[in-house]
């Protein structure tokens, strides 16, 4: 297909100068509307107002320029169908060859904290349809939405080629999806801020923001779509794998539970070692003697900045990610001579979003498990009650195992993980494991506490956590088998605390 019409109407207008002298060399008639009009005509190009195909002016503050019938038969006449062409012939109506078009700024309006008026001027109304119908004609309109399509174009034009058949469906797949995207941002928008709250519909349009290697194994390809470099940035080392996003999510997540100098080593999204501390240093330290052995190519994540002194104590072990708000100029020299471990800055806490996730051939969509204990939820339900090292122990304790896959178990002292079962099918299980990662580690778990993610189905696990030394534990409820579990504490001199919030975590 040659190129002989043209109609620009852009709000990006990157290269569009450059672009447009090219099609003016080659004998290309330009048509353009409001600003991108001036922009070209100040740039010396010869172009012509969209109001000379429709003998009419652009109105209501430019809300209407562009929707006319002129314009869109125009685009829409099907160039093999001898009837369009005899129709728009008879009403002196030109073909455009080309459609070049981007849209609005709305997602930069929202994110920029605009009123709603302003937000609401900049919903595109022209520029979609503009591309919706030259993307829907493509074989007789080629349509382009981004700068980066200007210089292929450009060429095959200079060389007097013919836009071929691959090219013009490949410009119409990349114009749906532009469209596609611009709506879902509006229709998000206005049901967080105006929906009734059914969530009849679930959306999600992000842009391709890196390509994975691969996925969770070398046979499965991934990306990530969104914006890392919103939430983090990356300062040195080797490119991220899916199972890198995967563990920063986990450990970022984990870390904002806590407002005190804080560490978590996350190891496949499990803690394998936290504490907070009164220092950066300590909080370290008693994290990695958790379980060294896992911390092995796990991930680190703090809350304060890090220092020399501490990037000489993560330098001891192999890491493959180590994160932070900040680091010092040495800290940073001394930790990329690993020139394989990643860097990274965090830079702004992630949101509860909506959590998505595959299933049976469609979407499970839920609300964050962002609910915080406070002490209103605490109801003691044993005899003995726990100290008030002992409650700040088993609030921590819970807060580590709401980030511990189910079944999940926490054993705890004084701010700091000292052994955890994860992911067991059995509760017991996760208990025993815990107590032999704990003894592993050379670690005591007398007077430790116990979080336990969801209730005791028996009351076996109280008295396997009575016997590792544990004096208080923190769960649930809820178990028609409650009595029971409350009985043995009761008989074992273990105080045991119901919260009535479970944190099944799959």
């Amino acid at each position: 297909m040659k190129i002989k019409r043209v109609l620009m109407s852009v709000t990006d207008k990157t290269g569009l100068v450059d672009f447009a002298n090219v099609l003016k060399r080659s004998g290309v008639e330009i048509f353009s509307t409001g600003g991108t009009l001036n922009a070209l005509r100040s740039a010396g190009v010869n172009a012509k107002s969209i109001s000379d195909v429709t003998n009419f002016p652009e109105i209501l503050d430019g809300r209407v320029k562009t929707l006319h019938p002129a314009v869109f038969a125009g685009i829409l006449a099907r160039r093999n169908v001898p009837g369009h062409l005899e129709q728009i012939q008879k009403l002196n109506i030109a073909p455009f060859d080309m459609v070049v078009v981007n849209l609005y700024k709305f997602e930069e309006t929202v994110a920029s904290g605009a009123d709603l008026e302003t937000i609401v001027e900049n919903i595109d109304i022209g520029g979609p349809s503009l591309i919706r119908a030259a993307a829907k004609n493509y074989e007789g309109c080629a349509v382009v939405v981004d700068p980066s399509q200007y210089s292929e174009i450009a060429n095959l034009v200079l060389d007097g080629k013919d836009l071929d058949i691959d090219l013009l469906r490949s410009l119409a797949a990349d114009a749906f999806e532009k469209v596609a995207a611009y709506d879902v941002a509006i229709a998000r928008f206005f049901q967080n801020n105006f929906g009734s709250g059914k969530d009849d519909y679930v959306f999600f349009a992000e842009h391709k923001d890196m390509e994975m290697r691969y996925g969770e194994n070398p046979h499965q390809s991934a990306g990530f779509y969104g914006n890392f470099g919103k939430y983090f940035e990356k300062l040195h080392g080797k490119e991220l794998s899916y199972n890198n996003l995967v563990d920063i999510d986990a450990a970022q997540r984990l870390l904002q539970e806590f407002t005190d100098p804080a560490a978590v080593i996350i190891k496949h999204t499990n803690p394998c070692g936290a504490a907070v501390a009164t220092d950066l240093h300590k909080a370290y330290e008693r994290a990695l003697q958790t379980d060294p052995k896992s911390a092995f190519g796990g991930i680190v994540a703090v809350n304060r900045m890090i220092d020399v002194l501490l990037a000489e104590t993560l330098n001891q072990i192999f890491l493959e990610v180590v994160i932070a708000p900040e680091y010092t100029q040495d800290a940073i020299e001394l930790l990329k001579k690993k020139k394989d471990r990643r860097l990274i800055q965090s830079k702004s806490k992630l949101p509860d979003d909506l959590q998505l996730k595959s299933s049976c051939g469609g979407l499970l969509a839920q609300t964050a498990d962002s609910i915080v204990l406070n002490d209103n939820d605490l109801k003691v339900v044993s005899n003995r009650r726990p100290t008030e090292a002992e409650l700040k122990d088993l609030k921590f304790a819970y807060k580590i195992c709401k980030h511990v896959k189910s079944n999940a178990i926490v054993f705890v002292k004084d701010g700091a993980v000292l052994g955890s079962g994860a992911g067991q099918m059995s509760r017991i299980d996760s208990v025993k494991i815990a107590r032999m990662k704990a003894a592993e580690a050379g670690l005591s778990l007398e007077g430790s506490v116990v979080a336990s993610d969801a209730y005791f189905p028996f009351s076996d696990n109280v008295e396997e956590i009575a016997k590792a030394g544990a004096v208080s534990i923190i769960q649930p409820g809820g178990s028609v088998r409650d009595s029971e579990s409350i009985d043995a504490a009761n008989r074992l001199n273990v105080s045991m605390v119901f919260t009535g919030i479970r944190h099944f975590k799959h």
